[in-house]
C-alpha cells in the first residue's frame, strides 16, 4: 500500500467521522429520582407500599425519593409507619406539600430531609381526634406531639412549631397563641423555617438540589396493594364482618355445611388477611380467633346444647375482630370506629338473616332450591315411635363412640351417645335413657373388671 493510499483511507476516514459527529446521541443523565404520591386517606394500605417504594430506591440506588402529598389525614399507626420508612431511608428524601399536608400528612411531610410548598399549600392541624371529632385523651396526644417534635428534631427543623400542630395548648409568641392549633401557610412554613422555599413545580425543586435533568421515575402501588388497601377500606372491612356474622347464623339455622358457611369463611380469609399484610393482625389475634373456634367446635359436637362453652367461643372470635380492627397504636377514634363498625355489621347481619328466613324462603324462587313440602301424618308418614323398652338393654357399640356412635340391640342397629367417656367399638353397652329420639348409653364393665 503506496503512503498516497494512506492519506487518501485517513482523509476518508476523517469525512465519514466529521458526517457521523453530528449523529451522536448526548448521553443523558445518570441522576434518578423516585417519586411517591401519597394521595388520599393515610390508611394501613399505603403504609407497605412506602415501605416498597424506599427499598425500591435504595436497590436502584436513586438520588432521592421525591414524596408529593396531598392529603387530609388518616390512621395514627399507618402515620407512624410511613414516618419510619422515610426517616430510616439511606438516601435523600425531598416532601413537596401539593397543596395540603393535613394531620397525619404533615409528620409524613417533615419526615423528609428537604420540605417545600406549593403556593397556596398548608401544613399542621395535626391533633388526634376521637370517632365523635373531638379532642383524644391527653395520652394519645402526647404520643403523637412527641412524635411530632422527635421528628422536626432529627430533621433540623423548630420542634415547638411541630408540637403546636398536635397540641393547642402550646404558645409560640408571634406564631400561634394557647387555645389555637396551628396550621400553617406555604408562606409561614418558609418564614418560620419549617420548610425551605415555596416552589411551582417538581422542576424547580430538583434543580435547588442539584438534580436537575435528573431522570424521575414515578411509583404507584400495584394491583396486590391497591387490592390490600380496597380490603382495609372500613366500607369493605365492615361488609365483610356482616358477611362473617350472617354465614354464621345462618349455618345455625340450616342442616349440614352450606354456601353461608362457604360465604362466611371467604369473608373471614380476606378480612383477616388484608389485616395480616399491613401488620393489623398477629399472633394474638389469630389464638383468640382459634380459641374461639375451638370452643364453639367443642359446644357443637361434644356438649349437647349450647352454653357457657360456645358463648366464650363467640366472644373470643369477637375479640380477634375487635383487635384486627386496631393497630399497634390505636387512637380513641381508631377505637370508636372499630365497635361501631363491629356493631352495625352485626346488627345488619340478624337484619339479613330475619329477611332471609322470613321472607325470602317463601318467594318462588327460594323454592326451588329448598324442599318446602312437609311429610305430614295426614300424608301416611308417620315417625318411628320411641321404644321405653329399651331402658337397661345390653347391646354392643358398632362403632367407636367418641362421644357419638352406633350400637346393636337384639340385632338392630340404634344411633346412640355415651354418657361420658369415649367406648371403643365392640364392647359392651348399657342403655340409660331414652330422651326422645336420643340414646344415651354407658360402657358395662367386663367380668374381670367388676371383680377386680
Amino acid at each position: 500500500m503506496t503512503a498516497r493510499m494512506l492519506a487518501r483511507l485517513a482523509l476518508l476516514a476523517a469525512a465519514l467521522g466529521a458526517v457521523a459527529a453530528p449523529l451522536t446521541v448526548p448521553a443523558q443523565s445518570s441522576k434518578v429520582v423516585l417519586r411517591v404520591p401519597v394521595e388520599g386517606m393515610i390508611d394501613m394500605g399505603l403504609a407497605p407500599f412506602m415501605r416498597r417504594a424506599v427499598k425500591e430506591a435504595e436497590d436502584m440506588r436513586a438520588d432521592a425519593i421525591f414524596v408529593d402529598i396531598n392529603t387530609l389525614g388518616g390512621r395514627l399507626d399507618a402515620m407512624i409507619e410511613i414516618r419510619d420508612a422515610l426517616v430510616d431511608a439511606s438516601i435523600l428524601t425531598i416532601s413537596y406539600v401539593n397543596p395540603r399536608a393535613i394531620s397525619a400528612g404533615a409528620l409524613i411531610a417533615m419526615a423528609c430531609d428537604s420540605l417545600y410548598m406549593a403556593p397556596g399549600g398548608t401544613i399542621g392541624a395535626a391533633t388526634p381526634v376521637s370517632g365523635q371529632g373531638e379532642k383524644a385523651s391527653e395520652k394519645v396526644v402526647s404520643y403523637g406531639r412527641s412524635e411530632f417534635r422527635s421528628t422536626a428534631e432529627s430533621k433540623g427543623r423548630p420542634a415547638d412549631v411541630a408540637a403546636a400542630m398536635v397540641d393547642e395548648e402550646i404558645e409560640i409568641e408571634g406564631i400561634i397563641e394557647a387555645g389555637k392549633l396551628l396550621t400553617l401557610s406555604a408562606t409561614d412554613a418558609v418564614k418560620v423555617g419549617f420548610a425551605q422555599a415555596v416552589m411551582e413545580s417538581r422542576t424547580e425543586i430538583l434543580r435547588r438540589n442539584g438534580l436537575e435533568g435528573a431522570e424521575v421515575r414515578s411509583v404507584s402501588p400495584n394491583w396486590a396493594e391497591n387490592f390490600i388497601r380496597f380490603l382495609n377500606n372500613p366500607v369493605v372491612s365492615g361488609l365483610l364482618m356482616a358477611i362473617i356474622f350472617f354465614g354464621i347464623i345462618a349455618e345455625v339455622q340450616t342442616a349440614g355445611w352450606g354456601v353461608p358457611g362457604t360465604a362466611a369463611l371467604i369473608a373471614l380469609s380476606l378480612f383477616l388477611g388484608g389485616r395480616y399484610v399491613v401488620g393489623l393482625v398477629g399472633f394474638e389475634e389469630l389464638m383468640l380467633l382459634s380459641l374461639g373456634f375451638v370452643l364453639i367446635l367443642i359446644e357443637a359436637f361434644a356438649i349437647p346444647g349450647f352454653g357457657i362453652v360456645g358463648t366464650l367461643g363467640i366472644l373470643s372470635m369477637l375479640a380477634a375482630l375487635v383487635l384486627a380492627l386496631l393497630g399497634r397504636a390505636p387512637s380513641a377514634r381508631d377505637v370508636s370506629v372499630a365497635t361501631t363498625m363491629l356493631g352495625t355489621s352485626l346488627i345488619a347481619a340478624i337484619v339479613g338473616a330475619i329477611i332471609l328466613f322470613r321472607f325470602v324462603e317463601r318467594s318462588p324462587m327460594w323454592a326451588r332450591i329448598k324442599l318446602a313440602d312437609t311429610q305430614s301424618a295426614q300424608m301416611g308418614w308417620v315417625a318411628s315411635s320411641v321404644e321405653s323398652d329399651l331402658v337397661g338393654r345390653h347391646g354392643v357399640a358398632a362403632t367407636d363412640l367418641r362421644p357419638a356412635g352406633a350400637a346393636t340391640f337384639d340385632g338392630r342397629r340404634y344411633d346412640v351417645v355415651s354418657e361420658a367417656e369415649y367406648i371403643d367399638r365392640g364392647e359392651t353397652v348399657e342403655v340409660l335413657k331414652h330422651e326422645g329420639y336420643r340414646i344415651v348409653v354407658r360402657r358395662v364393665p367386663a367380668p374381670d373388671e367388676a371383680n377386680a
